[in-house]
């Protein structure tokens, strides 16, 4: 009898310290899905159009080239951005190194002023160059930030798709956010953000995926923000996978000088 007593109590103490199987299922559905849509191939490169329309109906365009390394996979991560449109911010370059367990470090050079300047890491939430999406959505919401929920399984326009609810773990700018993560492809074709009061903050949509180089691929994308009535679509052409990027191109050199090798 002791050893019956002992033993339920040991595995008491252990359970205490395992997550039911739906949190588990969550979190590794969301890890990957993360993994698959920010971390695919080794590197990437690929030129996108970003179109930004008001409540009017009135539209801006922005041109320009991503260039992306992985160094650790779901790890540090660098990003490249080169602007070749419109003219008043052509020749602009951005740079992020993203460290998931710190905050990331940025850089914008302005070419008017040939000068770079650092950005604040700390607004995670503050608009891309004036677009529905934030700093944050660039490089993706690490899936460690928040707690996860498994809700079921729902169609989703063309998709069948696993439903999480993710919780922040601290502060932030949002209280919840529903996921849809396309069990075919394994990328996330839907996000919406909450607030305390549980209006919407914005959308996140994949309107397209295709295969590229044997890699499902979200080519293009939109945010909305309810509130403003405001959306953004962006659209990534020639899309490259494992091009051989090397470290030097994420550096203070290359803000000034963008690689011609890859950059138009």
């Amino acid at each position: 009898m002791k050893r019956i007593i002992l033993t339920s109590l040991i595995l008491m103490a252990l359970g205490s310290f395992v997550l039911p199987a739906a949190a588990q299922d969550a979190t590794e559905l969301m890890k990957a899905a993360h993994l698959k849509m920010y971390y695919p191939a080794d590197d990437g490169t690929a030129n996108v159009s970003m179109v930004i329309t008001d409540k009017r109906g009135r539209t801006r365009v922005r041109e320009f080239t991503i260039l992306r390394k992985d160094f650790e996979e779901g790890g540090e991560q660098r990003y490249y951005i080169y602007f070749s449109a419109p003219n008043d911010v052509r020749r602009t370059t951005f740079m992020a190194w993203k460290n998931p367990t710190d905050d990331d470090s940025r850089w914008i050079y302005v070419p008017a002023l040939d000068l770079v300047k650092p950005i604040s890491a700390n607004d995670k939430k503050s608009s891309f160059v004036g677009s529905d999406f934030a700093y944050e959505d660039v490089s993706g919401r690490h899936w460690s930030d928040d707690s996860h929920t498994h809700q079921g399984v729902e169609a989703m326009g063309e998709w069948t798709c696993d439903k999480i609810e993710s919780v922040p773990n601290g502060k932030d700018y949002f209280a919840r956010k529903l996921s849809w993560i396309d069990q075919a492809s394994g990328l996330v074709v839907r996000e919406e953000y909450y607030d305390k009061k549980d209006k919407q903050l914005k959308i996140f949509e994949v309107l397209e995926i295709q295969d590229i180089q044997g890699i499902p691929t979200a080519t293009e994308r939109k945010m909305s923000t309810p509130k403003k009535e405001n959306f953004t679509v962006i659209s990534f052409a020639d899309p490259k996978y494992d091009v051989g990027l090397t470290k030097d191109i994420f550096s203070e050199r290359y803000l000034k000088s963008p690689p011609s090798q890859f950059i138009n």
